[in-house]
């Protein structure tokens, strides 16, 4: 074997070359397991329950920077696009009251919107693909633009930049695929009515003067 590779010198290279992609492949291999950082949990799951809009309302450059700053014991009602219901389950996860959205941050928005560029007006100008956080708007300097609906997260910062005003933020109509049932309010929360169960709708009909007593 030996011989044979001493007489052909490209084999021996292919085998030196082999052997040392094996080597330093393990020793990275070894390296990544032995000196891994272990992410925080508590971010990750923060993160996965803020809507991903990347649209730096809430002071920070991302979804992920905002979740590890409530992680470290921030605000958890500066998020906008998320709204009261992300305010909620993240309060849920953390056992905290849940505040009100601090409108010093922006007010929720009840419809999902997403950007649309008036190309007969568009300039090419870039501007609007330099602001956008999600890559969601195709083009090139001096040719028209345009927004990839599915990617855009309706973040709105593509508009302000923009020298010509082309830009509208369109509600996205709801379909099947992206509907989602309500969660209905539960009884005792404030500003519900008190619900009844079995036994105590029994005995209201056993004796209307507790109904009256309780209207």
């Amino acid at each position: 074997m030996i011989e044979l590779i001493s007489q052909h010198p490209i084999l021996a290279a292919l085998v030196a070359l082999v052997g040392l992609a094996i080597l330093f492949g393990a020793l990275l291999g070894f390296a990544a397991e032995k000196f891994k950082v272990e992410g925080d949990p508590i971010v990750e799951q923060i993160d996965e329950l803020l809507p991903q809009t990347q649209c730096g309302q809430c002071g920070f450059p991302g979804c992920r920077p905002y979740a590890e700053s409530i992680a470290n014991g921030d605000e958890i009602n500066k998020c906008p696009p998320g709204g009261q219901s992300t305010i909620n389950a993240i309060a849920s996860l953390l056992d905290v009251p849940a505040p009100e959205l601090d409108a010093e941050h922006g007010e929720e928005s009840e419809v999902k919107t997403v950007a649309y560029i008036r190309e007969d007006e568009c300039i090419g100008c870039t501007k609007c693909i330099q602001a956008c956080p999600v890559d969601a708007i195709m083009g090139a300097a001096k040719f028209m633009h345009t927004v990839i609906a599915d990617e855009c997260t309706g973040c709105d910062l593509c508009v302000e930049p923009c020298p010509v005003d082309c830009i509208d933020m369109l509600p996205v109509e709801e379909t099947i695929a992206d509907w989602r049932w309500s969660i209905p309010a539960q009884p005792g929360q404030p500003g519900q009515p008190e619900q009844l169960i079995a036994t105590d709708k029994r005995g209201v009909l056993a004796n209307p003067s507790i109904e009256e007593d309780a209207a």
